[in-house]
C-alpha cells in the first residue's frame, strides 16, 4: 500500500466535474493517455424551431382550434373568458357548416358563433342528464313472485 501527501493542490473550480477529477488523477497518479493530437472545436450547432402545433397541422391541410388561455374573474365566477387559435382552414369548414351569416362577418365572428354552440350543447346535455336523474331518482321497480313461475312487476 502506498501512503503520501499531495501538496501544491488547487482546484479550479468549486464544483467536482469529470473535468476536474480526471486532473486530479493526471496529478496524483500520471496521465493514462497516449499523446492525441487536439481536437478541433465543433460547429456551432444551428437550432431549428420546433414547429407549433398550428403550423404542423397547417401543413398538413387540417383544421386547428385550441384554447391558448382561460381567465375567470375572481370577484365573479359567473364571469370568464376563453381565448381561441384557430388556423384558416378551420374557418373556411366553418364557413362550408353555415357558420357565416353575413358576408361582412370576421374570423373572429365565425369562430365565435361555432365556440357559442359547441358551449350551448354542453349545458343542453348537462341539463338532460341532470332531468333523467330527477326523474329516475323516485322511481322503482317493485317484483313479487304469484306462484307457478310468474311474476308480478308494478
Amino acid at each position: 500500500m502506498v501512503t503520501g501527501t499531495v501538496r501544491d493542490f488547487m482546484w479550479t473550480s468549486g464544483a467536482m466535474d469529470g473535468a476536474n477529477n480526471m486532473g486530479l488523477f493526471d496529478k496524483l497518479f500520471g496521465s493514462t493517455k497516449s499523446a492525441e493530437a487536439p481536437k478541433a472545436p465543433a460547429a456551432p450547432k444551428i437550432k431549428i424551431a420546433a414547429k407549433s402545433e398550428k403550423e404542423i397541422a397547417t401543413a398538413a391541410g387540417e383544421p386547428f382550434v385550441a384554447i391558448l388561455k382561460m381567465d375567470i374573474d375572481p370577484n365573479n365566477l359567473h364571469q370568464g373568458s376563453f381565448e381561441l387559435d384557430w388556423n384558416e382552414i378551420f374557418v373556411s369548414r366553418l364557413v362550408k357548416a353555415g357558420y357565416m351569416i353575413k358576408p361582412t362577418d370576421q374570423d373572429a365572428d365565425i369562430v365565435d358563433r361555432w365556440f357559442q354552440t359547441v358551449c350551448r350543447h354542453v349545458v343542453m346535455e348537462t341539463w338532460e342528464q341532470e332531468q333523467a336523474i330527477i326523474k329516475g331518482a323516485g322511481q322503482y321497480v317493485n317484483t313479487r313472485n304469484i306462484g307457478d313461475g310468474r311474476t308480478e312487476v308494478s
